[in-house]
């Protein structure tokens, strides 16, 4: 159905929907027709608009952060490998043993995982990341 508004702009109205207004509700054809253009935006509807700036005033609190569990406060334990403590120590003593490098630039930041070096005015990480299976 084609539906002129009254700003001179023809609106394509499904009829399906205008017949799904009038049994459902119980409309007429100009009421349903009234009822979808206020829907979908075309005309403004007072009580329509009244009852969406009530609903926008009450805030509904379903309870969702009590939900939230907090996590355990125990520490954290980290296994390590005998392996990665093998390379971690592996790439200390070649570090130490370099020209360029001096033991004083080197700094572990993490054991057994993160190290800093500084050469000249630039700064390496070197972080060993052990993969899972």
């Amino acid at each position: 159905m084609n539906f002129t508004l009254e700003n001179g702009k023809t609106v394509i109205i499904p009829d399906k929907e205008i017949e799904k207004y009038q049994k459902n509700l119980e409309l007429s054809e100009n009421e349903a027709i009234e009822l979808w253009l206020s829907d979908n935006g075309y005309e403004v509807n007072e009580e329509q608009d009244s009852l969406d700036a009530k609903a926008k005033k009450v805030k509904i609190n379903h309870n969702a952060s009590a939900k939230i569990r907090k996590k355990s406060e125990k520490p954290k334990t980290h296994k390590i490998s005998n392996e990665k403590k093998e390379i971690f120590q592996t790439i200390l003593q070649n570090l130490d043993r370099s020209e360029y490098i001096n033991r004083e630039n080197i700094q572990i930041l993490t054991e057994n995982k993160l190290i800093l070096v500084t050469v000249g005015d630039k700064k390496f990480k070197i972080d060993l990341i052990q993969c899972r299976k």
